[in-house]
């Protein structure tokens, strides 16, 4: 099923300042039998879309969630409240139930995202505003290396039963990064540093259906209950060391247990500088210790230029013309992959 179609909600009830909404866990999206953590997050921030999206304040500008125990490939509801509605934000509260239980716990503040601000008008003066964009010296620069015209691609891990509905790159020069002999690698003389990265262009694999006149129509994008996906596709930092710095190491699952994601600009729409069904996605972690092997993660999801493999010509400074989307963090755990084949529906 489309991603889409897979975050799709319908509004059941309203009752003062609770909005419910239902909608079904679709199977395709999981990682074993358990939803993807992203995708099940998704479908809060679109049942508070859907709620919002006739107010002052329609879009999402941050998420905070607790995952108290594992969502399943089934029915959900979701009870939105309204907490407070101020001059510049609305702040709710979601939670996600299955059978009576509540699987995700969370708090959302909604206001106005701006669009990315478009060539030349993001290397130009902004009014009434302070902004860390290009041509700023201390601006956040895409931190991908590759354009996804040329970037070499990669297959797209199969412990992703959703594999099929995505297509990845790679980028040799944050991989080499993680290489024991790497520049980056610490020792007791060194001040900082250290941790394991990782990014790719990450993009929605063409799904195409016929349109009224029989022409192909290509219906996926990447939306805002989307982003909280590609922000978790990420996670599994521990698979980013070299394989003799994790033996004894088996098929592993990485369940997350807090994810907060925070929106910076309005998804653009299609243009010569911005796809719109293809995302950059920059990881890093710092730290991996304790008990099953709890570890962080620090995501930014980023525009694109152009699909992948796109046939467009690559201009001077294409970078500057991409935003960063949504920064996200998370924390997670290493168990081994039976606990998700045999407790889809336990606790972690």
């Amino acid at each position: 099923m489309l991603l889409s179609e897979a975050i799709k909600v319908t509004k059941q009830s309203s009752s003062g300042d609770v909005d419910v909404y239902i909608g079904e866990m679709d199977p395709e999206w999981c990682i074993g039998v358990v939803p993807n953590g992203g995708y099940a997050l998704g479908q809060i921030v679109e049942s508070c879309i859907c709620k919002q999206r006739s107010s002052h304040h329609p879009d999402p500008i941050h998420v905070t969630a607790h995952f108290l125990s594992s969502p399943s490939a089934s029915a959900f509801e979701v009870r939105v409240c309204l907490l407070k509605k101020g001059r510049s934000f609305t702040n709710l509260e979601a939670d996600l139930i299955q059978n009576g239980s509540t699987r995700i716990k969370s708090h959302l503040i909604f206001g106005i995202l701006e669009p990315p601000p478009q060539s030349p008008g993001i290397r130009g003066e902004q009014s009434n505003s302070i902004s860390l964009l290009p041509p700023s010296p201390y601006a956040r620069r895409l931190p991908l290396y590759q354009h996804p015209r040329t970037a070499p691609r990669t297959s797209v891990p199969l412990r992703l039963k959703f594999h099929s509905r995505l297509e990845f790159t790679r980028e040799p020069e944050l991989s080499a990064q993680n290489d024991v002999d790497s520049p980056h690698r610490t020792n007791a003389e060194t001040v900082g540093g250290g941790g394991l990265q990782s990014g790719f262009w990450c993009g929605l694999s063409r799904d195409q259906t016929k349109g009224s006149e029989h022409k192909m129509v290509d219906t996926e994008a990447v939306t805002a209950s989307g982003l909280p996906l590609f922000a978790d596709i990420s996670s599994g930092a521990v698979l980013l060391l070299p394989a003799e710095h994790r033996k004894g190491l088996g098929t592993s699952w990485f369940p997350t247990l807090t994810m907060t994601i925070e929106y910076k600009f309005a998804i653009p729409k299609r243009s010569s500088v911005h796809s719109n069904r293809t995302v950059g996605v920059f990881s890093s972690t710092s730290f991996l210790h304790g008990a099953m092997g709890r570890h962080n993660s620090y995501t930014e999801v980023w525009t694109a230029p152009c699909d992948i493999g796109e046939d467009v010509q690559i201009v001077e400074g294409w970078r500057d013309d991409q935003v960063c989307l949504a920064v996200s963090t998370q924390m997670a755990v290493t168990v081994p992959i039976e606990k998700n084949l045999a407790k889809g529906k336990g606790k972690l």
